[in-house]
């Protein structure tokens, strides 16, 4: 069977099965995400959960935490940005530098996010995410699995609508983030995540002063062009003192 024809839960349960403990699903605690927690639950209780704690969460989403590690008993794992890396960026490009450019923006998502995640991934075999394909336009081609980076990536709920995605929520009376009830759509970081309006999209409230970019971190889309280049400059500033201070430790 094709895997375009196989149930979200039957993905799952093939890769939990096939990959055992080096396959975890990533998270943010969002309502999709949500789903694929509730979805891998019923199938084990011994799957790993792994989410990223920036450092700039909202407090909401840190009550999500407790209140999935209290409802479901899984192995949670909170992967954290080396502080080094984080000291290295605020001392030169102070505390709130994603407003002042996207390659900064990107920087911090790098750095608070992407890579912090990375080395949890160098963990696993396979690993599952809560994107839609209607999320917006960046997400539209997401593929149900691919290999990314020599890994399994699965997207079970890519061709899920967001209609279908409440109605199982609302079923299975899973856990929903609280900020969704302020009008929120799609949650990040506190300072860079505000509630939609009508009519936009659900990524539009993600880094709403950028005009004309991805709203994506760099977890699900890799940028191009003359911003990533600039991004690898800006990173490398950070990385190489802090590599020359641990040759000389």
């Amino acid at each position: 069977m094709e895997i375009r024809q196989i149930e979200s839960s039957d993905l799952l349960r093939w890769a939990i099965q096939r990959y055992g403990d080096s396959f975890a699903i990533v998270t943010s605690f969002q309502a999709e995400g949500m789903v694929v927690v509730d979805l891998a639950a019923r199938i084990s209780r011994k799957v790993r959960v792994i989410t990223v704690d920036t450092g700039r969460l909202p407090e909401a989403t840190h009550e999500m935490i407790d209140r999935v590690r209290d409802r479901y008993g899984l192995k949670l794992e909170v992967a954290m940005p080396d502080p080094d890396e984080v000291e290295g960026m605020v001392l030169r490009h102070g505390s709130n530098l994603f407003r002042d450019d996207a390659s900064l923006r990107m920087l911090c998502c790098d750095v608070r996010k992407v890579r912090p995640l990375d080395r949890k991934l160098k963990t696993l075999s396979a690993w599952a995410v809560g994107l839609r394909r209607g999320q917006s336009a960046s997400r539209r081609e997401i593929p149900r699995f691919a290999i990314v980076d020599g890994r399994a990536k699965l997207s079970p709920l890519a061709d899920w609508t967001k209609r279908q995605v409440d109605e199982y929520i609302e079923e299975h009376d899973v856990p929903r983030h609280p900020l969704y009830s302020e009008g929120y759509a799609s949650i990040g970081c506190d300072p860079c995540t505000r509630a939609v309006r009508a009519g936009e999209d659900d990524r539009a409230g993600r880094w709403w002063w950028e005009q004309n970019t991805i709203k994506e971190c760099g977890i699900h889309f890799n940028a191009s062009g003359k911003a990533e280049r600039k991004v690898d400059v800006l990173l490398r500033e950070i990385l190489e003192p802090q590599q020359g201070l641990r040759q000389v430790g």
